[in-house]
Parts: C-alpha cells; structure tokens; sequence
C-alpha cells in the first residue's frame, strides 16, 4: 500500500550524478563550453538509470530526480537548449528509454524544484526566472516520464492573502504542459495545510502533504484532518497521494526542529497513515537517503 520514494541522491550505491558552475563555463569558448555540458548531461542521463535498475533492486517505487540533471540549464549568461548539446539526440534517447523502465516497473518519478522557485513573489524578475525553472523542469517531465513537479508557494510577503493572489495570476501564465505537472506541498514557516487547500481545489492542483513541516507549523489541523485534505486532492484527479515524511535532527525536544535527521524516528510515522486504504506514494526526506528508505521499510513491514 505504501509505495517508498528515494530523494535524488545515494549514500552507499556507485551512482553518482555530475555537475559544473557558471564560473568555470564562462571561461570556456562557446564550443568547448558546450562539448563540456553536453558530456556532464548524458552522464546524467545514463545515471538516471542506473538509479531506477539500483531502485528496482531495493523495491524503491519511487524516484524525486535531482533538478541539476542539466546543469545551468537557465542561467543568464551560459544556458543553452537541448538542442545546442553535441550528445542532444543520445540524451534524449537515454532519458526516454530510462522513463520507459520507470513505467513498466511501476516506478513513480517527480521533481521538486530548489527553494528559489517562488510564483508569488512581488518581484517580477523572480517570477520570471521562476517560470523559466519550471519550464525547465517541465522539459525534464517530457522527457522522463515524470508526473509531478512539487513546489512551494512562497512567502508570505507582508500579506499571505495578496501572495495567494499572485501565486494564482503567475500559475495561470505558465503553459499548460507545465501546469497539469505542478502540485503544491505545505511548508515548516508560511503556508499550512488548510492555507493551500482551497487553491488547489480552485486550481486543481493536487496538494503534497509534508507531516514534519506541519508540526513545525501547525494549523489546527490533526493529521488525519490534514492527510484527508490531501487524500481529496488527488481523488478528484484520480491520483496516487504524495506524503513526505522526514525527522528532526535535533529530535523534537532540540531547538532547530526544521533540519532533517539521517534517518526516521518511527515515531514520527503518523499513526493514522497505518489505516488508510488504497496506495500512496511516501518520500522519505532523509540525510542517510537509500539507506533511511530500506530501515523505514523494515520497520514497517515492507522490505
């Protein structure tokens, strides 16, 4: 019933994902700079799946792909297309055939954009490169299979009311490819379950139930209040439900209670979720990534 989902990255399996910076490419001639992305994005592509053979073999359904699969892809002075990469038609290739594993697997993909993505912001040129990452991401969903691009709303500006409004305005001029990928998930200092509930019934987006930032901040709510919010949302789309769940490093009693410990407390495994009928997908947020994954599904009977 409960599908376990990987956070982009492995601690003890040999999968390693590549990366560069904008500094190092600007030294570069356009050429050169652009043999060298397209070498650090088919490695990428190759890993991603090498990912989900490392998943299938852990019976991990569910894999959040790390945004930084093409490096700098939006950046000002060195992004490029796709189009641009020596490698283009292999990367493509490689990225369909690893979405093509996922599916006939029955591996669940997703993103989750970095914090900097903010629809509501008052500054235009945030929302400006925030629709810019998000196409971006919406290239990498074509392209892989992902169903699901999970996001933030923001914050609160001054007025939590004005920041929903300009969320709604900047979601509305994204294009549609985008827009049906994109769900919205609560976080741990603004947006609460019960804030985000009636825009994404508004807006059919379905909402992305994280249990640790709602204790950090609560509404009123009870978790079961909360997960049956959620639950509803993509009912009505007729979805599998996204949760996350992750510990405080600290432990509960600690002063920072947002930073996310190495492994879950089974504690923290919300009681109610243990009764819920019909599947759903768990992200396990969690510094000891695979390993975090397998002692949780142990523990829970499901490895």
């Amino acid at each position: 019933m409960i599908r376990f989902g990987l956070c982009c990255l492995f601690v003890n399996e040999p999968v390693k994902f590549r990366t560069t910076t904008a500094a190092s490419l600007k030294a570069l001639p356009v050429r050169k700079r652009l043999e060298k992305l397209s070498s650090i994005c088919l490695a990428n592509a190759v890993n991603v799946k090498a990912s989900l053979l490392v998943l299938e073999r852990l019976k991990i359904k569910s894999f959040r792909m790390s945004s930084g699969l093409f490096p700098v892809f939006t950046h000002p002075d060195v992004g490029y297309a796709i189009n641009e990469l020596p490698d283009a038609v292999r990367i493509r290739d490689v990225l369909r055939d690893a979405g093509r594993f996922a599916s006939k697997n029955d591996i669940r993909l997703s993103f989750h954009p970095d914090q900097f993505v903010v629809l509501s912001s008052p500054r235009e040129e945030v929302v400006a490169n925030s629709a810019r990452e998000l196409c971006y991401h919406g290239v990498l969903a074509e392209l892989t299979g992902a169903e699901l691009i999970n996001i933030h709303l923001g914050g609160r500006y001054g007025c939590k009311k004005d920041a929903i409004e300009r969320f709604r305005n900047n979601f509305g001029k994204l294009p549609e490819s985008v827009r049906k990928k994109l769900s919205l998930e609560n976080d741990d200092v603004s947006y609460t379950p019960s804030d985000l509930h009636g825009l994404c019934l508004e807006l059919s987006l379905p909402m992305v139930y994280d249990v640790h930032h709602h204790r950090c901040n609560p509404d009123g709510l009870s978790i079961k209040e909360a997960t049956e919010l959620c639950l509803g949302t993509w009912k009505r789309l007729d979805r599998e439900p996204y949760f996350h769940i992750s510990s405080p490093k600290e432990g509960w009693s600690g002063r920072n209670k947002k930073s996310h410990a190495d492994y879950i407390d089974p504690e923290d495994f919300p009681g109610y979720w243990r009764k819920l009928k019909g599947n759903f997908t768990l992200d396990v947020e969690a510094k000891a990534k695979e390993l975090a994954v397998e002692k949780l599904m142990a523990h829970l009977g499901k490895g």
